[in-house]
């Protein structure tokens, strides 16, 4: 303590050389990720090759079958609210219906738009992937 009553406060700065290890070492790490990546690019893309075609198409089919899922769960969740509209007296309830219904309607448009976003965004990001697995529901 100072005579002032407050504890002293000591600034403590890193020695230059310890930062510079610190850089050589990232610097050393990113060297040697992206030789990683770049040694990754020659080789052929396993999901595309043709012994592993059915990958490929367990992709696709996951994809088709929960996209179709969701649609039908969609048109099942929209008619049962219609009906339980039909019976609702209260605007409160009317309206938690309507919310309902468009909150079935995004969840259902997601699962629409994601596979075709992904194909065309896999396909501008180069990932390999993309190249060979068609992600279009429909």
């Amino acid at each position: 303590m100072t005579d002032g009553g407050s504890p002293d406060r000591r600034i403590v700065t890193p020695a230059f050389g310890a930062v510079c290890r610190v850089s050589l070492c990232l610097v050393l790490l990113v060297a040697a990720a992206t030789g990683t990546v770049a040694a990754q690019d020659d080789t052929t893309n396993p999901v595309c090759t043709n012994e592993s075609d059915t990958l490929a198409n367990m992709i696709e089919g996951f994809v088709q079958i929960t996209t179709g899922l969701g649609i039908m769960g969609l048109l099942v969740v929209w008619q049962a609210d219609a009906l339980m509209e039909m019976f609702t007296l209260g605007r409160e309830q009317k309206a938690k219906i309507k919310q309902h219904k468009r909150g079935a309607g995004r969840s259902a448009l997601t699962l629409v738009v994601l596979g075709p976003l992904f194909t065309v965004a896999g396909t501008a990001m180069e990932l390999p992937i993309a190249e060979c697995v068609d992600l279009i529901p429909f």
